[in-house]
């Protein structure tokens, strides 16, 4: 356990006292980056500044030489509980969170039962209570069955909101009618997760690939317009019904040309791996370990990516962490299934952008901090500030580490950036003010919290 600290200075009578105090780092604040110290206690910031000299605390963290950034949140991801717990839980998949200095995510509903109804939040918010590592929120699925309830499940405590598969999906999860889509839309307020693909396009297409079994086909199966056609026809609908979008996982250069245009009403996420892969090198040497929905595309994709963060159009970075066992994705093309690893690797794969000068530091903490505490109406999260919640990431920005298949906590056991170099890395997580990593090691027990969201108004 970290030690008891002092730093009165001998003085006789402290000023004050915190249940840990974080000492003499780089603390990306509102302001920039500034050398203070960090107080906190019952879970929340209390104090920041020099605070040497004023305080004692129960425990104390050296950031000599970090960086402190806002704890880190990622607005996408499947832990597969309940149903597919071969591959992935709530448990690891928290763990390996942490690991990587994600202090909070938000789960996706395509589990088995789906997360349709209040009774299948529930059952996610028992079954995470004791055994996350970091906080959580869990999305509910946007369905013809359960439309006209959206606007009050989406308001349920621990609810990120509604997401919707335009394609990708089945049975009840996959809301390709435009009805369908109308009705989920009009009932509720609060902004939408939408996984946008042309779904009748993707069915229409998908002889391409069975009939060539060659995983480089996988980005013409599942071309730019499949992705295009349904991103231009869901927003034109939010337009219609007043509904704010949240469009997931963009991956080519033309959604987002299109969603420049349409950043009044729509925010964007891009993935580590659209940022860090391309096409074709990228099933040459992963074959369908680099299988995703939507796929990686060609350099002049990415390129596209990296422009859209340089001048404001992306919003938030989510990792997309879809793990399947590697058993399952050996099987043979296109058989084998779309979904990688990626909480655990989310920070560290970006820190290595930021050391490649590809984005800045401050950048980064809005696209994983500020930026989904911002978008989504998250309470007390996404900048280290007094009164707000004590969830931080302290990183080195010249560690060099390799990023292995040993180090992922993943149940499935693999990360498709096994035996890559990185320079930038998580050292502590700290979640509403308890040391959970420490010296890159796991620390004490789960005690994740559910996220707490701003009150938005139900709408019929």
């Amino acid at each position: 356990m970290p030690d008891k600290c002092d730093i009165t200075q001998n003085q006789p009578s402290p000023l004050r006292h915190a249940d840990l105090l974080v000492q003499g780092g780089t603390v990306m604040t509102p302001n920039g980056a500034e050398l203070i110290d960090i107080a906190c206690s019952d879970g929340r910031i209390i104090a920041m500044g020099p605070l040497q000299g004023r305080w004692t605390a129960n425990t104390c963290l050296n950031a000599n030489g970090l960086h402190v950034l806002p704890g880190v949140i990622d607005s996408q991801v499947h832990f597969r509980e309940p149903g597919l717990t071969h591959k992935e839980d709530l448990e690891a998949g928290t763990r390996g969170a942490v690991l990587g200095g994600v202090t909070g995510v938000f789960e996706m509903p395509n589990t088995n039962p789906l997360t349709l109804w209040r009774e299948d939040l529930q059952a996610k918010l028992d079954a995470a209570k004791g055994r996350a590592w970091c906080d959580y929120a869990f999305y509910i699925g946007g369905s013809g069955v359960n439309a006209k309830q959206l606007h009050t499940l989406e308001n349920l405590p621990g609810c990120a909101g509604v997401k919707v598969f335009m394609g990708s999906s089945f049975g009840d999860l996959l809301a390709d009618d435009e009805a369908v889509l109308r009705s989920i839309l009009s009932h509720g307020c609060r902004r939408m997760a939408v996984h946008a693909e042309d779904e009748a396009r993707l069915r229409a297409r998908k002889a391409i690939v069975e009939d060539s079994g060659n995983i480089f086909h996988h980005p013409d199966w599942r071309d730019v317009k499949s992705a295009l056609n349904a991103t231009r026809r869901i927003v034109a609908m939010a337009g219609e019904t007043g509904r704010r979008l949240h469009i997931l996982h963009i991956s080519s250069a033309e959604e987002m040309q299109y969603l420049a245009q349409h950043k009044h009403r729509v925010t964007v996420e891009v993935t580590p791996h659209h940022l860090t892969m391309a096409a074709p090198e990228c099933y040459q040497r992963l074959g369908s370990l680099a299988q995703m929905n939507p796929p990686v595309r060609e350099q002049r994709h990415q390129d596209a990516l990296w422009h859209a963060i340089q001048v404001g159009v992306v919003d938030v970075i989510g990792s997309d962490h879809a793990p399947h066992t590697l058993e399952e994705k050996s099987k043979p093309y296109p058989q084998s299934p779309s979904g990688m690893t990626g909480v655990q690797t989310l920070l560290p794969v970006m820190l290595d952008h930021v050391h490649a000068g590809r984005l800045s530091l401050q950048r980064l903490v809005d696209l994983t901090s500020a930026g989904p505490a911002r978008i989504f109406g998250i309470e007390g999260k996404g900048r280290i500030a007094v009164g707000y919640d004590a969830d931080l990431t302290l990183v080195d920005l010249a560690a060099r580490r390799t990023i292995s298949n040993k180090w992922i906590a993943s149940l499935s056991g693999w990360t498709p950036y096994d035996d890559k170099p990185i320079t930038g890395w998580p050292i502590h997580t700290v979640v509403r003010g308890l040391v959970v990593v420490r010296d890159e090691a796991l620390m004490g027990a789960p005690t994740g919290h559910p996220i707490r969201f701003l009150e938005t108004p139900a709408v019929n």
